[in-house]
């Protein structure tokens, strides 16, 4: 089975308050663009038929950096959450426990605010789902349990697994309203280095000590509210990381972006675009500085 996980861009990003479970709640519009990785699944016999009866492979472009034990990989991760769930779905003694494997055409650069890991999570589980129904006769999850089982392993994941093409979300991201997304085309850049979401969050709570803040709340495309869109992480970067993101939003607002931010935590940036064929343009001029630049539009699901 082959199945696409395709990137996000957060238009809007804005954190709210510390929730007590250590996360913060989040308001945010998601995007679906046609970039990213493609995951290759294929069932094998297994002497092992647990948790480690996988084989992963990563390739690509965006692979170095993610020479990891597979247990430390997102894709193990669900799928080994997926296979504790299937024992108690009556699907035998052992669940589904067939032996995978994995291989990852990975595009989506690691650390980049474009929701690789998460996407990958959360096409793990579809197509999981799917290769158990192929033998068990029909999935053995409704949808409500693979959201589940994403939110214990990210934030993001949810919002994948809906498989839409925009949506508001908000909480730590498991509230999910679909929404037509606006009609632009979109110029990814990435700067060369990752962004550490977990040292992002560090750092606006480190800011927040002296600073107040005001949330943005609620949204329409109907108007030109898009220039009230922010991302809160994209001031609390120190130098030179702060003026990379901003000499690469300036650039990419230069090329005839409507606007450009920041993405998550970053450390791509994107510019919208209403024509394709101005996306175009400025990914061929940024990259010339830039080695990652990606012209991308939303998915249409």
């Amino acid at each position: 089975m082959i199945i696409n996980a395709p990137a996000k861009v957060n238009l809007h990003l804005a954190v709210l308050d510390k929730r007590q479970d250590g996360f913060h709640n989040l308001e945010s519009l998601f995007v679906t663009v046609d970039f990213g990785d493609t995951l290759h699944f294929e069932p094998f016999e297994a002497k092992n038929k647990g948790k480690n009866a996988l084989e992963l492979t990563m390739e690509g472009p965006a692979a170095a950096g993610l020479e990891l034990p597979a247990e430390k990989n997102i894709i193990f991760k669900a799928l080994s959450l997926f296979r504790d769930k299937s024992r108690d779905k009556s699907l035998g003694k052992h669940g589904f426990n067939i032996g995978l494997r994995v291989r990852v055409e990975k595009y989506i650069p690691l650390g980049g605010g474009l929701g690789g890991g998460s996407s990958n999570a959360a096409s793990t589980l579809l197509a999981l789902n799917h290769l158990a129904g192929s033998l068990y006769g029909a999935p053995p999850f409704a949808r409500s349990e693979l959201l589940e089982m994403a939110a214990a392993l990210g934030s993001d994941v949810p919002f994948f697994i809906h498989q839409v093409s925009a949506a508001w979300v908000t909480g730590r991201g498991e509230h999910i309203e679909p929404l037509d997304p606006p009609p632009w085309h979109y110029v990814l850049v990435n700067p060369g280095f990752p962004s550490d979401t977990a040292r992002a969050f560090r750092l606006l709570d480190k800011s927040r000590e002296t600073e107040t803040y005001t949330p943005f709340s609620g949204y329409s495309l109907t108007t030109n509210q898009y220039s009230l869109f922010k991302n809160d992480f994209l001031s609390i970067f120190p130098e030179p990381e702060k003026s990379t993101y901003n000499q690469i939003i300036s650039q990419l607002l230069d090329c005839g972006a409507e606007f450009a931010n920041l993405s998550g935590a970053g450390s791509a940036c994107f510019g919208a675009f209403f024509k394709k064929e101005q996306a175009d343009n400025a990914a061929l001029s940024l990259k010339k500085k830039w080695e990652f630049t990606q012209a991308c539009s939303v998915i249409n699901f």
